[in-house]
């Protein structure tokens, strides 16, 4: 699973900070938001595709994570065909639009640890310490719950639980499946709880940092590349005559 990957810290990518390659997906979401135009995606997504060996992120290790990216936006571009009556040129704009706005975000995350994450939410965008540490908590247990998924599937194969072939009884063992890892995640949830409370997580007092997150000139250099390609594409669309406002 994409979410449960490790993460890609040694690329060159992964050496900046984080909120620094949030700010750059966060500018490359608001470039393709304000506009419903086949050239500024197209040149968005060109780019990202460029800049993977730039970034030191192997092309495979890009597709173990976002492989979902092209069957969502081939779904989206049927069903923009089937029922609707946009053009194909606003059809590939939308399509392409979703795998730019992304693929950065697959990126970021692919490329990040998530305690480095959690700290430079809290140094440089001053998200609340609970909400922080509290998300990474949650993100922790997401391989115990995969993994806790596999064994029910396992226990029940040992069982001789099977659906044998009819979609009912499918259905409603993927359900059952599904109340048994709930009640596993409220399990872990309430243990994780009482451990992070018992370890001052919950205290309103004032807090020492262990990890110094710093925004250095590279940082700030991504930032500002990001804005202009963006502003760029916008612009080319602009003199090309095919921008126009997603609202419009």
């Amino acid at each position: 699973m994409p979410a449960i990957a490790a993460p890609l810290a040694g690329t060159r990518l992964g050496r900046f900070n984080p909120a620094a390659k949030l700010a750059g997906a966060a500018i490359v979401m608001v470039g393709l938001l304000v506009t419903a135009d086949l050239v500024t995606a197209s040149v968005l997504l060109g780019s990202e595709l460029l800049a993977l060996p730039l970034a030191g992120i192997p092309l495979r290790a890009v597709l173990s994570r976002a492989w979902p990216l092209p069957v969502a936006a081939a779904g989206v571009a049927v069903a923009n065909l089937i029922a609707s009556d946009a053009s194909r040129a606003t059809t590939a704009a939308i399509s392409l639009r979703l795998l730019a706005i992304a693929l950065p975000g697959v990126l970021v995350f692919a490329s990040t640890d998530a305690v480095d994450l959690a700290d430079s939410l809290v140094q440089q965008l001053h998200v609340p310490a609970r909400f922080a540490y509290g998300a990474l908590a949650a993100l922790r247990l997401l391989p115990l719950l995969s993994a806790q998924w596999a064994t029910i599937h396992r226990a029940r194969r040992a069982r001789g639980i099977d659906a044998g072939g009819s979609a009912l009884s499918a259905v409603r063992l993927f359900v059952s499946a599904v109340y048994a890892l709930l009640i596993a995640a409220i399990r872990h949830g309430t243990r994780l709880a009482l451990a992070m409370d018992s370890r001052g997580f919950d205290s309103r007092g004032p807090r020492t940092t262990a990890r110094i997150q710093r925004v250095r000139g590279a940082d700030w250099a991504l930032a500002g590349v990001v804005l202009a390609v963006a502003g760029g594409a916008n612009a080319l669309a602009v003199v090309l005559g095919t921008w126009h406002p997603l609202l419009g």
